[in-house]
């Protein structure tokens, strides 16, 4: 009995210490962007307040924008708990954006068969590596200021200062072997329990990793994250472009119609909320802006089409320049430009242009309807007044010269509830 006390005892003194260690583990997998910066701040705090020994970093982009990055790099200098950016799986990388991640964790590992580098400048204010040259001066600028940023952060994680630089300014790629020869990474790992064994004992920031063994929690996204990040790409930017230009166009149309106005003029808010983050090239904008006139302009103007088809012509180069400035990950696909401009051709050639054509009609109900009608007289007509049945109903109708019964007449105008007519 004495012996049992003790064990109870002593297990729940020493419990505790033989207890394995938690380890926080998120998974980014595409481009970076605000959500991404959102989800890796909240992972981070999520894995303080677990007491997490680390926070794991499974990571695979093309790129991102940089002021994303931004904000993920200032999250790890300032995080509590130490952080680990693993790229993975076999086949994936770092690229751009990734680059910047990659090395400003306090511990960069990477899987075998896997990629980092081509980290020149992303996008800032409009500009990226598509769109910017080497002599022109924002470029210069912004390639100055992402060549300055990556050295201050191989500087700060004591990493291979002159192969970060050369990532932005040359573009350079290695794999993950070469990475590791010239110290650009600290480990490359198969998967994530080896990366825990090779983690154990490394000592960050004054703390020394005890992983062998430890407990990995995923820390997922949230409901707000998911929708936030769906919203953030270029596909869901061009439905809301769409939705803005048919909605409002739509209203102005068929004047009344009052939620084709609304969510139109919610579409265009959210979308120019959306395009300050991520920039939009303003002459692609342009072309699909003209070609929207265009199509209004064909309705009217008797060009047999000709309108029209330039007006699809310049949607089609409009959409597909709207996002070449955008970072890798943030392209829109052919297949959505193709569609949006079949659709949006479609949708001002039979509903837009029979909508607008519909209100220059001629009135087919009403008093004025009657004008122009020939009828009979059902009493006597002179300048005092008379007598014609007119669609089902009997009016009082005048004439300047006398009319008698019997006798047709064409009603020439109207004034109140008397009919003007004239003898044939």
């Amino acid at each position: 009995m004495k012996r049992l006390i003790c064990s109870l005892i002593l297990g729940l003194l020493f419990g505790p210490c033989v207890m394995a260690a938690q380890v926080g583990l998120v998974k980014i997998d595409g481009a970076i962007g605000p959500a991404t910066a959102n989800y890796l701040a909240r992972a981070l705090e999520v894995a303080a307040d677990q007491n997490d020994a680390c926070l794991i970093i499974q990571m695979d982009t093309p790129g991102g924008l940089l002021q994303s990055t931004k904000e993920i790099v200032e999250n790890f200098y300032s995080a509590s708990v130490p952080t680990v950016v693993y790229v993975a799986p076999s086949g994936g990388g770092a690229g751009s954006a990734g680059v910047f991640i990659t090395l400003a964790a306090d511990v960069a590992a990477m899987a075998p068969d896997t990629s980092i580098g081509a980290a020149h400048p992303v996008t800032l204010g409009g500009f990226s590596e598509d769109s910017i040259s080497t002599n022109d001066i924002m470029g210069q600028k912004l390639e100055n200021y992402a060549s300055a940023f990556i050295e201050t952060i191989a500087n700060k994680r004591h990493r291979n200062v002159e192969w970060a630089k050369s990532s932005v300014v040359a573009s350079k790629a290695t794999t993950a072997e070469d990475a590791l020869k010239l110290k650009v990474i600290d480990l490359i790992a198969t998967n994530v329990p080896d990366l825990l064994k090779q983690l154990d004992g490394r000592m960050v920031n004054g703390k020394v990793l005890q992983t062998v063994g430890a407990h990995v929690v995923f820390i997922p996204m949230v409901m707000s994250e998911h929708l936030f990040k769906w919203f953030w790409h270029p596909e869901v930017m061009t439905m809301l472009l769409l939705v803005a230009i048919y909605g409002i166009i739509a209203e102005m149309s068929h004047p009344g119609a009052i939620f084709p106005g609304v969510a139109g003029v919610l579409a265009l808010v959210l979308f120019l909320y959306m395009s300050s983050t991520l920039p939009l090239n303003i002459a692609g904008l342009a072309l699909i802006l003209l070609a929207v006139a265009l199509f209004v302009i064909d309705i009217f103007a008797p060009t047999h089409g000709v309108l029209t088809g330039g007006g699809i012509i310049a949607f089609f180069l409009g959409t597909i320049m709207l996002f070449n400035r955008a970072p890798a990950g943030y392209h829109l696909p052919m297949t959505w430009v193709i569609s949006s401009t079949l659709v949006t051709a479609a949708f001002f050639i039979f509903f837009i242009g029979k909508g607008i054509r519909a209100q220059f009609l001629p009135k087919r109900a009403g008093a004025e309807t009657m004008i122009g009608q020939r009828v009979s007289v059902q009493s006597r007509i002179d300048p005092a007044g008379g007598k014609v049945f007119i669609e089902g109903e009997i009016w009082n109708a005048v004439s300047e010269a006398a009319i008698e019964r019997g006798q047709t007449v064409e009603v020439t105008g109207r004034q109140g509830l008397t009919l003007k007519v004239k003898p044939i």
